[in-house]
């Protein structure tokens, strides 16, 4: 009778397990599923870059430091986010990509500013459709960012509960990073308008 009381015993264990297992991997799945939805994104505002930066280049000969400096800025996005495809979750992969794009938007932003002074560039129906797109994509990243942080969220959250927490640690589910989009203070300070 003790026995199959014990048998009992670890056949519920076991069956716990498994099936905490698989809530585990599909939370896991969908953190998986939500980056891939960023990385479709980004790579569709990596490819509008270069012919965005094709229609300034012939508008702006003397800008070409700062259509240089968006190409740079685009690799090194495109690099971090090769990384971060491979790993999504991890630290140094999220870090990564948050810095390379925060470069990538500041060179944008520079090239767009840079652009108004142009007046026939910023008339030119090409420079018009593809400002349009890339905000579009930008709204876009931002609403995919939003659904990952959703889905780390969950996952951390049931990864991090106890007695849960014992079979993810055991498994290899560690915590996931979400994607911020400030990195430091300086950043998040509310900037300062003076007339």
């Amino acid at each position: 009778m003790t026995a199959y009381i014990a048998l009992a015993v670890v056949v519920v264990i076991v069956i716990w397990a498994i099936a905490l297992y698989n809530r585990l991997r599909t939370h896991k799945n969908q953190v998986e599923n939500a980056f891939a939805q960023i990385d479709v994104q980004l790579k569709r505002r990596h490819d509008l870059i270069p012919n965005l930066v094709e229609v300034a280049r012939g508008y702006m000969q003397h800008e070409a430091q700062t259509l240089e400096a968006v190409i740079r800025a685009r690799g090194e996005a495109v690099s971090a986010a090769d990384k971060a495809r491979q790993s999504p979750g991890k630290a140094q992969a999220m870090g990564a990509l948050m810095a390379a794009e925060q470069v990538l938007g500041g060179q944008m932003g520079r090239l767009m500013a840079l652009a108004e002074a142009y007046p026939t560039l910023k008339a030119d129906a090409r420079m018009q459709q593809l400002g349009e797109e890339i905000t579009s994509t930008e709204n876009r990243i931002g609403f995919a960012r939003q659904s990952y942080n959703d889905e780390v969220l969950e996952f951390n959250n049931q990864a991090g509960q106890f007695p849960d927490l014992i079979v993810a640690r055991l498994v290899g589910f560690v915590h996931l990073d979400m994607l911020a989009s400030t990195q430091s203070e300086q950043e998040r300070a509310v900037p300062q308008v003076r007339f």
